[in-house]
């Protein structure tokens, strides 16, 4: 397929890739640019897991945000993005190890999951965060470099989807029009007014798919009484958020459309390097792209450029949310006969269309109506369901008084294992720490506090400046302030201790670390 511009009179080529990686180039040839597309069945997952998720407080935080954890199953939201990517009918295939773009913050936690359900992926991580358009870009260039191209199926790791074939068929109609050069996007026709979403405002039908429409232009979160409006015409669907487009079409559009952050994310990923499972883009490279997300870069853009692809969006009937809220949680869970959703141990009485989650302890809601309440281990939200939008302003304040809430769980896992703080006070600190098979924490000293270390399970190793001594079961060791140490889990089993600390100061930012698996700093 060719995308003629019908312009100019120079001739010049361009190269996709500055990594030399580049499988497709662009040639502007006696003022006409041309693409050349060779037929492809091959479909590249690209899910985009790097947000922070702050309307889903409580739960989701800054250090474990909501595509990480089970909001609506057993599985995290990100482990559901991906067993609906498996079964596409044919003829498409889906090709092996999908990417999964992430935070550096994000990066173990993502991995464990990706094993845990069995899953495959090349994982790119991002050294800053810069939106969605450089993620996406970072992906493909790495599917020019690695795949021979190939239509990359974007989308974010944190949507519910609960028809999965009418979601696999509505991506097999995206990626026929990706296919022939098209950049396609999934819209969901709206079931209700609701200003939390975005909006596309259809064009024209295809010729020969009226149900697949031109894209006459996006319309970010409306007002009640537009949104309404929307509604009403019919000429309006939900942003979904999901985009299909062949790799080297991406990259193009970007480099027309987005010079700067096309050539900062290329030479980001060309200047890149391996670490172990992660790909890790240049730091200083991918830092002077600017920051946006696709449809502000591209999607609103395209009808500026007659060189440039046309964009359509294909019908998504999938029961398809983007779980923003607490309230879109409770619309997308079963309910009991009087409007309730209960997750843990929750108990109603005359109570109507309330949500509850409890993380541990017994919730009892008495005479209660359209109220959210979420109950963790060191937080409780009670919302009006009315009111969950200002959940992520809540989290703003809660940020501005620097409480650990905002970012941290009590539970907090890290590479080899979790730790839970289970009490403090002025100048002590009490953790349960549990150190997966085989692992090991950083070799690391402190400069404010000592250490008490009592194993409670399992086998220890322990490294104390020039010491190297086993722990088992009720043994114990004590860490001097200042002096390098380690532990270590040699065992088949996991391993368990109790850990008081004391001193001045017992901030999680009093570690020298001179040895890591992991390559934290």
């Amino acid at each position: 397929m060719s995308l003629d511009s019908g312009k100019g009179n120079k001739s010049e080529a361009v190269s996709l890739d500055a990594a030399q990686s580049a499988l497709v180039s662009v040639d502007v040839v006696a003022g006409s640019t041309s693409v050349a597309l060779q037929p492809t069945l091959r479909l590249l997952p690209v899910v985009l897991a790097g947000g922070a998720g702050t309307r889903l407080w409580p739960m989701s935080r800054e250090q474990y945000p909501k595509q990480l954890i089970g909001v609506i199953g057993e599985d995290s939201l990100l482990q559901a993005t991906m067993r609906r990517l498996a079964g596409f009918p044919a003829p498409w295939e889906v090709m092996r190890e999908p990417i999964v773009v992430c935070g550096e913050e994000h990066r173990f936690l993502t991995a464990d999951q990706m094993q845990a359900c069995g899953v495959e992926v090349r994982m790119i991580v991002e050294p800053e965060r810069r939106d969605t358009a450089p993620a996406l870009t970072l992906a493909a260039a790495a599917a020019c470099a690695e795949c021979g191209d190939a239509i990359i199926v974007a989308m974010p790791a944190d949507h519910a989807i609960t028809d999965v074939t009418a979601f696999q068929y509505a991506i097999s109609e995206a990626a026929n029009h990706a296919q022939r050069g098209a950049i396609a996007t999934l819209g969901v026709p709206p079931t209700h007014v609701d200003t939390a979403f975005g909006y596309i405002r259809l064009g024209k039908p295809l010729q020969g798919d009226g149900n697949v429409r031109e894209i006459a232009s996006f319309v970010e979160k409306p007002a009640p009484e537009l949104a309404a409006q929307y509604v009403d015409t019919g000429d309006y669907w939900w942003n979904s958020g999901i985009f299909v487009v062949r790799a080297t079409v991406w990259l193009y559009t970007l480099q027309r459309l987005q010079p700067d952050m096309h050539d900062a994310c290329v030479a980001a990923y060309a200047s890149g390097k391996r670490d172990g499972a992660f790909y890790r883009p240049q730091r200083d490279c991918f830092k002077a792209s600017p920051s946006d997300s696709i449809d502000y870069a591209v999607m609103e853009r395209l009808g500026t450029d007659a060189a440039l692809a046309p964009g359509v969006v294909v019908p998504l009937d999938a029961g398809w949310s983007d779980l923003g809220s607490w309230d879109a949680v409770w619309d997308a869970l079963d309910k009991d006969d009087d409007g309730n959703v209960a997750r843990g141990r929750v108990v109603f009485e005359n109570a109507t269309s309330n949500y509850a989650h409890s993380e541990g302890r017994l919730v009892a809601c008495v005479g209660v109506n359209n109220v959210v309440v979420v109950e963790t281990d060191d937080a409780v939200l009670v919302a009006d369901r009315s009111h969950v939008k200002d959940v992520k302003g809540l989290v703003a304040k809660i940020k501005a008084q620097q409480a650990p809430e905002a970012n941290l769980h009590r539970k907090v896992r890290r590479p080899w294992g979790y730790y839970d703080s289970i009490d403090h006070g002025g100048r002590f600190q009490v953790k349960r720490i549990v150190v997966n098979c085989g692992a090991q924490l950083s070799l690391q000293l402190h400069h404010h506090r000592a250490e008490h270390w009592v194993v409670v399970s399992g086998t220890a190793l322990v490294t104390r400046g020039d010491e190297h001594f086993m722990l088992t079961e009720n043994e114990s060791t004590y860490i001097p302030i200042g002096v390098r140490h380690r532990l270590e889990n040699p065992g088949k089993l996991p391993l368990e201790i109790i850990e008081v600390q004391s001193g001045a100061y017992l901030g999680e930012d009093d570690i020298v670390r001179f040895d890591d698996t992991y390559g934290r700093v």
